[in-house]
């Protein structure tokens, strides 16, 4: 044997350098570029949000719109409040209350499901 230090040897495969180069893209970065993945993500933001705005309509379809069959099928012509008469104090004073609640809880309701979303991208990006 002989008394020279050991000189050390620094082995790397070329494969190493390869595996680092590659990033992976986060959720915001799918859905900014329009990937497939991202496209996923919006979609579904989108399906919950017209399913939301469906509904609404409905609701609004299902009071307002059928006030006139009501007045049609019930005689509330002759019925006066305050010297007016009551289908018009329903669609001109009444209706707006419920309209305005109606909006109140489709905002909220829109805000949740994009919070949602929001939460579903971060929570993807930070699960492998």
């Amino acid at each position: 044997m002989t008394d020279e230090p050991l000189t050390r040897v620094r082995i790397t495969s070329p494969r190493t350098l390869a595996a680092r180069s590659r990033s992976r893209r986060s959720n915001a970065a799918e859905i900014d570029a329009l990937t497939r993945l991202g496209e996923v993500y919006v979609q579904s933001l989108m399906r919950a949000q017209l399913r939301l705005a469906v509904y609404v309509v409905l609701l609004l379809a299902g009071t307002l719109g059928l006030l006139p069959v009501l007045f049609l099928v019930l005689p509330v012509d002759h019925v006066h409040v305050l010297g007016v008469p009551l289908p018009w104090l329903l669609l001109g004073v009444a209706v707006y209350p419920l309209l305005l609640a109606l909006a109140w809880w489709y905002v909220r309701r829109a805000e949740q499901n994009e919070a949602a979303f929001v939460e579903l991208v971060e929570r993807r990006e930070v699960s492998p």
